[in-house]
């Protein structure tokens, strides 16, 4: 009854995930036979595996909503309202293509997705242009996605890196960049923290800012019966936020609350993904 039950969760948070095709997807992903951008021993494909991604991505999309112009473009052409399952799935799809697919296969991703950028132009509500193709702001967005990232798998992986394993993360993940579009992406941990640094300038929360903050964190398009475990990986998400992003976006940090109880929380949390994830994993 605990494998069927097991097997049961595991297939419907993957659909929930990969979407309704996941599975051929993934298939085609893993059983392609060629040359991949990763060897199997990459850091890349060690953090992208693990269940702490479920935590890192909420971190990643808060902390890149303090852009206004990446807010601006994701409120205003990705759907993430209407349709936030159908973004999550396309955006996971891309991060398995691009890190364990075939080197043809992941090209072709990102030559999809530039596609898509070097269409996405507008202004933000104070009337400053923007195009999601420019390499200052996909720079942005890869070093928050890669810092949220790599914070959630230090705190939650199930085997963490040490330090030349984080620094080689970066490294890799600066590949996926350069072919996006980013300038001279960071290739180590250090140069990502001096990334983030030097964006702090051009970072505010606007209201579309709180709003997606507020839809992300306490009103997830789920049913009430499951919004319990989402809002522990919520709570964690809010956790690995840089201390400056949590006071722009008023989300106050309740230390004794987040130490013994929302860290644990987490641990518990992700645990309980692979172990549901397993049986599609070892497929």
């Amino acid at each position: 009854m605990l494998t069927g039950v097991r097997e049961q969760l595991g297939q419907a948070l993957f659909r929930r995930v990969a979407g309704p095709g996941g599975s051929a997807t993934r298939a085609r992903i893993h059983h392609t036979p060629g040359p991949r951008w990763f060897e199997p021993d990459r850091p890349i494909r060690t953090v992208h595996g693990d269940a702490s991604m479920f935590i890192g991505g909420l971190t990643a999309l808060l902390l890149q909503s303090l852009h206004p112009l990446a807010m601006a473009a994701v409120a205003g052409h990705s759907g993430f309202r209407g349709d936030p399952w159908g973004r999550l799935q396309r955006t996971s799809t891309f991060l398995a293509v691009t890190t364990y697919g075939t080197a043809t296969d992941a090209q072709q991703a990102v030559d999809h997705v530039r596609g898509i950028h070097a269409r996405i132009r507008g202004t933000t509500a104070d009337g400053v242009p923007y195009h999601a193709a420019d390499p200052q702001l996909l720079g942005w967005v890869h070093a928050a996605e890669t810092d949220s990232f790599l914070r959630a798998h230090e705190r939650y992986g199930a085997r963490p890196l040490d330090a030349a394993g984080y620094d080689a993360y970066v490294t890799d993940t600066a590949r996926v960049a350069e072919a996006l579009g980013v300038a001279d992406p960071p290739r180590d941990r250090g140069e990502l923290t001096e990334r983030l640094s030097a964006y702090r300038p051009e970072l505010r929360a606007t209201p579309e800012a709180r709003a997606a903050a507020r839809f992300l964190l306490f009103q997830p398009p789920l049913p009430l019966a499951v919004r319990p475990f989402y809002g522990g990986l919520a709570a964690n998400a809010v956790t690995l936020l840089p201390p400056w992003a949590r006071g722009m976006l008023w989300l106050p940090r309740v230390p004794v609350v987040e130490d013994l109880a929302v860290r644990p929380t987490g641990r518990a949390l992700t645990r309980t993904i692979r172990w549901v994830l397993a049986p599609a994993r070892e497929a």
